[in-house]
């Protein structure tokens, strides 16, 4: 199916971004451009299908505000979405079935329509979109915009959120505080925001567990050296998820130490993502993580604190170096 599907991409299928697509109708006319449109059956022709992919993606959030983003272009339109990680993989696949499922977004997440991708590709109206994350895109699952949708469509498997009700009820304290702590390639990513180094991280913390009253943290990091740094300031308080891959290297996609291994690296990062959602404080720095822990929108009652440390050069070599460079700085010459 997949050599069929990219041959009618490459004949026929030239959007370059939304505006493009649907052109026509904002000029007023009652139709797009046909020739976007894909033919594979004489299934639903009634209907149009919008089929959302993405190849290979990048991280498991922003592969869902990719999702969202093209939602939002679906509804205005009245096209069906559907979403195709099956035929089109993501760095999340797996040679195997997952659950009996080969579609990357069903191994954590519900359709977001009523209709199989068996169903669409039978069918008479056919869109499927471009990979590119085009530059109006909304990049901030909190959005206003994405609330309904969120609440709608982006349904979590229903094991993932009983695995932490578990931890919560087994885990958490009276008042807990969620800390997400990015190191590894966050230090080096040009564009991206700078992050906080061990000893801001620590401070905030400490003012919070007081402001707050807080007996337990639940700690969200990929990087093992700072698990290690908040298990010897924190030791009573500290909580994190024992099985989730931690390093200190920039390695989690470039080996595969475990079965299933990328399927597990998206299982942690969205168990890890609703329980930050749930707690009852949460220091974060702006991230796809803190954004759909926030999107999400777990705990009406959060208490929310934002790191800044201004963002990274958007040059990809001296971004590689800013981070250090700010870290060794005092701040009165503009250190962290």
């Amino acid at each position: 199916m997949l050599n069929s599907i990219k041959k009618f991409i490459k004949k026929k299928f030239t959007l370059q971004t939304p505006n493009t697509l649907f052109k026509g109708i904002e000029n007023g006319k009652s139709n797009f451009d046909r020739s976007l449109l894909m033919k594979f059956g004489e299934l639903n022709k009634d209907k149009t299908f919008y089929v959302i992919k993405r190849t290979p993606g990048t991280g498991l959030f922003s592969n869902v505000v990719f999702v969202l983003n093209h939602l939002l272009i679906a509804n205005k339109y009245n096209f069906i979405p559907v979403v195709d990680m099956h035929n089109f993989k993501t760095i999340y696949n797996e040679k195997k079935s997952i659950k009996k499922n080969k579609n990357a977004w069903n191994y954590f997440f519900e359709n977001v329509s009523n209709y199989s991708l068996d169903e669409v590709y039978k069918s008479n109206r056919v869109i499927i979109v471009s990979d590119k994350f085009f530059h109006n895109f909304n990049y901030n699952m909190e959005d206003i915009s994405f609330k309904n949708l969120i609440n709608k469509n982006i349904n979590i498997k229903k094991s993932f959120l009983d695995i932490s009700k578990r931890f919560m009820k087994k885990r958490f304290g009276k008042r807990t505080l969620g800390v997400h702590f990015r190191g590894t390639s966050y230090k080096q990513s040009a564009g991206h925001p700078l992050p906080a180094t061990p000893n801001q991280m620590i401070e905030i913390v400490k003012k919070v567990i007081k402001k707050d009253k807080i007996d337990k943290i639940f700690l969200a990091t990929e990087e093992k050296k700072y698990l290690e740094i908040f298990k010897k300031e924190f030791s009573h308080k500290i909580e994190y998820i024992k099985s989730s891959y931690r390093s200190n290297k920039n390695d989690a996609f470039k080996i595969y130490p475990r079965l299933n291994h990328r399927y597990k690296l998206g299982r942690e990062v969205l168990i890890e993502t609703i329980l930050l959602s749930h707690c009852d404080s949460f220091i974060y720095l702006n991230s796809n993580v803190s954004s759909a822990a926030i999107g999400f929108n777990f705990n009406d009652n959060q208490n929310r604190y934002i790191i800044d440390n201004g963002m990274n050069s958007k040059n990809i070599i001296f971004a590689m170096f800013y981070w250090y460079y700010k870290k060794l700085l005092p701040k009165i010459l503009g250190g962290f």
